[in-house]
């Protein structure tokens, strides 16, 4: 079955969020590039550019959103534990190419690898700019995980993590809600149900209600 997607080269301004498809899920236009301002105005109206390498840029707006508010965030009894014994140590924005191309590692055998070199440029724009940033962690002097996104106004959208030992990602994601709370951000954006996350208190939202949040 063939379906229609506007084409940002043609029309250049993205569509409502309203007229993305039920299937695939979320699938709002295609084509334009990933230039800063691009980037910044898909953020700012829920829109995140999701694509394989072998693709043309692809853009998403799914029906359910999933979320996270910093301070509802979910620390098991095991966590909790495996934090107090290993002491893991946090770094904001030290280095943040080493960690999008620690993402790229980690799922470089995902089918539909998404975090390929146009993707890895765009967001190091985004950074350079001051709209991303980044989050590591280390254990006893070793990398253990890290992770990164894109922040517009209240809301910080989670692009992807890495784990190079156990809870490495996790301990990532505690710093980065603490952070949040210190920078009045009002959710985490997890974009795509996760059931990793969910254990985390991460939950699915309308995509309406996430609009009106942004």
């Amino acid at each position: 079955m063939s379906i229609y997607l506007p084409d940002l080269k043609q029309c250049g301004d993205f569509p409502s969020v309203d007229q993305a498809l039920s299937e695939p899920d979320g699938l709002l236009c295609m084509g334009g590039d990933l230039s800063k301002q691009r980037l910044i105005t898909a953020y700012q109206q829920g829109i995140f550019p999701w694509y394989g390498d072998d693709e043309p840029i692809l853009w998403w707006s799914p029906t359910y959103r999933m979320v996270l508010p910093p301070e509802e965030i979910h620390i098991s009894r095991s966590l909790a534990k495996a934090y107090n014994k290993y002491q893991p140590q946090f770094f904001i924005n030290r280095n943040f190419k080493a960690v999008i191309e620690n993402c790229a590692f980690i799922n470089r055998n995902t089918p539909g690898r998404w975090i390929h070199n146009e993707m890895i440029d765009a967001y190091l724009a985004l950074f350079d700019s001051g709209h991303a940033f980044c989050i590591e962690v280390e254990i006893d002097g070793q990398l253990a995980g890290g992770l990164y996104g894109v922040k517009t106004r209240h809301v910080y959208s989670g692009e992807s993590m890495f784990s190079l030992q156990k809870n490495g990602s996790k301990y990532a994601m505690l710093a980065l809600c603490a952070y949040l709370e210190t920078k009045g951000i009002t959710f985490l954006d997890c974009q795509l149900y996760n059931p990793h996350l969910a254990t985390m208190g991460a939950r699915l939202i309308p995509r309406n209600h996430f609009i009106n949040q942004l």
